[in-house]
Protein backbone atom coordinates (compact mmCIF):
# COMPACT_ATOMS: atom_id res chain seq x y z
CA UNK A 1 0.00 0.00 0.00
CA UNK A 2 2.87 2.36 0.88
CA UNK A 3 4.53 1.63 -2.49
CA UNK A 4 1.27 2.36 -4.32
CA UNK A 5 0.97 5.72 -2.55
CA UNK A 6 4.56 6.59 -3.45
CA UNK A 7 4.00 5.68 -7.09
CA UNK A 8 0.75 7.70 -7.24
CA UNK A 9 2.44 10.70 -5.59
CA UNK A 10 5.32 10.45 -8.06
CA UNK A 11 2.95 10.29 -11.03
CA UNK A 12 0.93 13.23 -9.71
CA UNK A 13 4.12 15.26 -9.30
CA UNK A 14 5.21 14.33 -12.81
CA UNK A 15 1.85 15.43 -14.27
CA UNK A 16 1.90 18.74 -12.35
CA UNK A 17 5.47 19.52 -13.43
CA UNK A 18 4.70 18.58 -17.03
CA UNK A 19 1.60 20.78 -17.09
CA UNK A 20 3.50 23.70 -15.58
CA UNK A 21 6.25 23.37 -18.18
CA UNK A 22 3.70 23.14 -21.00
CA UNK A 23 2.17 26.48 -20.01
CA UNK A 24 5.44 28.42 -20.13
CA UNK A 25 6.45 30.06 -23.40
CA UNK A 26 9.90 30.96 -24.55
CA UNK A 27 10.05 34.76 -24.32
CA UNK A 28 12.69 34.84 -27.05
CA UNK A 29 10.11 33.65 -29.59
CA UNK A 30 7.74 36.63 -29.20
CA UNK A 31 7.35 39.70 -31.38
CA UNK A 32 7.93 41.93 -28.34
CA UNK A 33 11.29 40.31 -27.66
CA UNK A 34 12.33 40.70 -31.31
CA UNK A 35 11.39 44.38 -31.47
CA UNK A 36 12.98 45.16 -28.09
CA UNK A 37 16.20 43.46 -29.22
CA UNK A 38 16.16 45.55 -32.41
CA UNK A 39 15.58 48.80 -30.47
CA UNK A 40 18.39 47.95 -28.01
CA UNK A 41 20.78 47.37 -30.92
CA UNK A 42 19.81 50.53 -32.78
CA UNK A 43 19.67 52.96 -29.84
CA UNK A 44 21.99 51.49 -27.21
CA UNK A 45 24.45 49.45 -29.28
CA UNK A 46 23.48 46.25 -27.46
CA UNK A 47 23.72 43.65 -30.21
CA UNK A 48 23.42 40.52 -28.04
CA UNK A 49 20.66 38.31 -29.45
CA UNK A 50 20.08 40.45 -32.54
CA UNK A 51 21.26 37.77 -34.96
CA UNK A 52 18.73 35.36 -33.43
CA UNK A 53 15.74 37.64 -34.09
CA UNK A 54 16.73 38.46 -37.68
CA UNK A 55 15.51 36.11 -40.37
CA UNK A 56 18.30 34.70 -42.55
CA UNK A 57 16.91 36.64 -45.54
CA UNK A 58 16.28 39.92 -43.63
CA UNK A 59 16.67 43.09 -45.69
CA UNK A 60 17.43 46.61 -44.51
CA UNK A 61 16.49 49.53 -46.76
CA UNK A 62 17.16 53.25 -46.23
CA UNK A 63 15.60 56.02 -48.25
CA UNK A 64 18.03 58.92 -48.58
CA UNK A 65 16.57 61.57 -50.83
CA UNK A 66 15.86 59.82 -54.11
CA UNK A 67 18.24 56.93 -53.40
CA UNK A 68 17.34 53.64 -51.73
CA UNK A 69 20.24 51.89 -50.04
CA UNK A 70 19.83 48.15 -49.38
CA UNK A 71 21.75 45.97 -46.93
CA UNK A 72 21.70 42.28 -46.04
CA UNK A 73 21.53 40.75 -42.59
CA UNK A 74 25.29 40.15 -42.63
CA UNK A 75 26.11 43.71 -43.65
CA UNK A 76 23.80 45.18 -41.00
CA UNK A 77 25.20 42.94 -38.25
CA UNK A 78 28.76 43.94 -39.22
CA UNK A 79 27.82 47.62 -39.05
CA UNK A 80 26.02 47.33 -35.71
CA UNK A 81 28.81 45.22 -34.19
CA UNK A 82 31.36 47.83 -35.26
CA UNK A 83 29.27 50.40 -33.35
CA UNK A 84 28.73 48.16 -30.34
CA UNK A 85 27.86 49.91 -27.05
CA UNK A 86 27.48 53.32 -28.68
CA UNK A 87 24.50 55.14 -27.20
CA UNK A 88 22.47 57.17 -29.71
CA UNK A 89 21.40 60.67 -28.60
CA UNK A 90 17.75 60.16 -29.40
CA UNK A 91 14.36 59.47 -27.94
CA UNK A 92 12.89 56.22 -29.22
CA UNK A 93 9.24 55.21 -29.36
CA UNK A 94 7.45 52.25 -30.88
CA UNK A 95 3.92 51.81 -32.19
CA UNK A 96 2.23 48.87 -33.86
CA UNK A 97 1.06 49.77 -37.37
CA UNK A 98 -0.55 46.40 -38.19
CA UNK A 99 -0.66 43.06 -36.44
CA UNK A 100 -2.19 39.65 -37.04
CA UNK A 101 -1.24 36.04 -36.32
CA UNK A 102 1.28 35.91 -39.20
CA UNK A 103 2.78 39.38 -39.64
CA UNK A 104 3.36 42.46 -37.50
CA UNK A 105 4.58 45.88 -38.65
CA UNK A 106 6.04 48.16 -35.99
CA UNK A 107 7.08 51.78 -36.42
CA UNK A 108 10.22 52.62 -34.43
CA UNK A 109 10.69 56.40 -34.30
CA UNK A 110 14.13 57.65 -33.31
CA UNK A 111 13.94 61.42 -32.62
CA UNK A 112 17.30 63.16 -32.85
CA UNK A 113 17.96 66.91 -32.65
CA UNK A 114 16.97 68.20 -36.07
CA UNK A 115 15.60 65.02 -37.67
CA UNK A 116 13.61 61.84 -37.11
CA UNK A 117 14.53 58.37 -38.33
CA UNK A 118 11.45 56.18 -38.75
CA UNK A 119 12.10 52.45 -39.03
CA UNK A 120 9.21 50.34 -40.28
CA UNK A 121 10.03 46.86 -38.98
CA UNK A 122 8.23 43.83 -40.45
CA UNK A 123 8.14 40.71 -38.29
CA UNK A 124 6.91 37.31 -39.46
CA UNK A 125 5.68 34.47 -37.28
CA UNK A 126 7.97 31.69 -38.49
CA UNK A 127 8.07 28.14 -37.23
CA UNK A 128 10.93 29.26 -34.96
CA UNK A 129 9.19 32.26 -33.39
CA UNK A 130 8.85 35.86 -34.56
CA UNK A 131 11.69 37.05 -36.80
CA UNK A 132 12.46 40.44 -38.33
CA UNK A 133 12.25 40.07 -42.11
CA UNK A 134 12.46 43.67 -43.31
CA UNK A 135 13.39 47.11 -41.98
CA UNK A 136 12.59 50.16 -44.07
CA UNK A 137 14.10 53.42 -42.77
CA UNK A 138 13.08 56.95 -43.73
CA UNK A 139 14.47 60.27 -42.54
CA UNK A 140 12.66 63.59 -42.12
Amino acid sequence: MKTLKSIMLGLALLVVCGAAKANTTDDKLTANYAINTFVDAMTHGKTAGLSDVLDKSAEFNMVRGKTVLSYSKTQMLEFLNSNKNIEQACTTSTSVVESNASVTIVKVAMKFDGFVRNNYVTLANTGNGWKITNVYSTFK
